[in-house]
């Protein structure tokens, strides 16, 4: 959400970020909110002088009231000041009620103009024109065949999606015995990770409401991602990145409290609303998950140097498993409408041979601090809008894909890197129940 005054001032650049995000059916979006912006301040200027005219001409009546004790003449005068005062009402409940509707109609329309991408950003019209930044660890592919994931998970007895589809439908799936205790080994790392680097560890509600909803994400992704909870204002979270940042609504936080770096566990949701591929056996994409994520609230100026950091930590976690990424900077047309910049983690695939996702890194600049009004007071006393930035830590069992293909041995076994023995019980290799 952009701030009107920057609308009003500097279309020529909120048109020229929409062109670059290949939104053009938003471009008289721009012209609406600057007429409507107009008529507000016309209304609202119209309604303060009513008020101030108000306050005078009730002092009259009051004066000329007296005045009448002495004077009965002055009666009829009062009556007739009387009479336009309630003329002035009138008029005065229509412009609010006008205001009231144009603000409204402003809302609406400044929900869907898209942030101002930072200029690094590459263009494109979608993420097939991502741009790879760099890799890091020699993405191999063995000389003995890999199982598809949920092949390989059953081979220890690991999976079971049958039942899961009996008892809730496709898109979700029960992880059993070593394969769930990875599971749990690979969240409470990242979470251990993240406290080491000087994370505050949260688990926040699960649920959160329809206002807190609209801060943190557009409308478009809200109605592809969120499960509403039916006669409540309510919605399951899709991510604890909606909590978490919800966590700081109408907050004015003491400036030495900033940054407040915090790393949270919870399940997600989401609906998939479009996704390709939901209804294929597998747990690439699915309704429900866990993930560890990390989130930051900070000033301005410290925002593109904190986004450098989360996603270095991304990177840093995976090659401690053994696990080769890389890092894929999203272009304007694959940003959603409140990022700022934003980038991939991808993990190697050895039986797909290629890169998939697995940590989205973004700053999302003072979008969801203005629309969830967090803010801080700044050396001088002015109140400044915060910037937030989130970045998936680890996301099981989407990760778990990339872990048991890249520690897979010729032999069925899987290695277990040194860094999650104690996770696993002092456990160093995960042996097949089924040959």
């Amino acid at each position: 959400m952009l701030d009107i005054k920057f609308i009003r001032e500097n279309p020529d650049i909120v048109k020229e970020n929409i062109k670059k995000k290949f939104q053009d059916a938003k471009l008289p979006l721009v012209d609406e909110v600057i007429d409507l912006d107009a008529k507000r301040r016309a209304a609202v200027a119209e309604a303060d002088q009513l008020r101030s005219a108000r306050n005078t001409l009730s002092k009259k009546i009051g004066m000329l009231m007296g005045q009448a004790k002495k004077d009965p003449s002055k009666l009829a005068e009062a009556e007739e000041v009387k009479k336009e005062v309630t003329r002035d009402a009138e008029r005065l409940a229509e412009l609010e009620k006008l205001e009231n509707e144009l603000d409204a109609e402003l809302h609406k329309r400044l929900l869907v103009i898209p942030q101002i991408i930072d200029p690094s950003v590459p263009l494109g019209p979608d993420d097939s024109c991502n741009v790879e930044v760099q890799r890091f660890g020699e993405p191999k592919v063995p000389d003995f065949p890999i199982p598809y994931h949920v092949d390989l998970m059953e081979t220890f007895d690991g999976i079971d999606m049958d039942a899961a589809g009996r008892v809730a439908g496709n898109g979700f799936y029960y992880l059993l015995g070593d394969i769930a205790r990875l599971h749990e080994a690979v969240l409470a790392y990242g979470r251990d990770f993240m406290i080491g680097k000087g994370f505050t560890y949260c688990i926040p509600p699960f649920m959160i409401h329809g206002n807190v909803v609209e801060g943190v994400m557009s409308q478009t992704d809200m109605d592809a991602m969120m499960y509403k909870i039916e006669g409540e204002d309510l919605y399951l979270i899709g991510t604890s990145e909606h909590s978490m940042i919800g966590r700081f609504i109408d907050q004015i936080l003491p400036e030495d409290k900033l940054p407040q770096t915090l790393t949270s566990y919870s399940p997600c949701f989401r609906k998939e609303k479009g996704a390709h591929g939901i209804e294929e056996r597998g747990v690439y994409r699915i309704h429900q998950f866990e993930k560890q994520e990390m989130i930051v609230v900070c000033k301005p100026e410290e925002s593109k140097d904190w986004y450098e950091k989360l996603w270095q930590y991304s990177v840093e976690l995976f090659r401690s498993m053994d696990i080769p990424v890389r890092q894929l900077e999203c272009c304007s047309g694959d940003l959603a409408d409140l990022k700022v910049k934003s980038c991939d983690i991808e993990a190697w695939s050895p039986r797909q041979q290629k890169y998939f996702e697995v940590c989205s890194c973004s700053n999302l600049g003072d979008a969801q601090a203005r629309r969830l009004h967090i803010r801080y007071k700044d050396e001088n006393g002015k109140m400044q809008l915060c910037h937030t930035l989130n970045n998936t830590c680890v996301a099981p069992p989407r990760m778990l894909i990339a872990f048991l293909e890249n520690n897979l041995q010729a032999d069925g076994t899987v290695k277990i890197p040194e860094v999650l023995w104690p996770y696993m019980g002092g456990t160093k290799v995960l042996v097949p129940k089924k040959k």
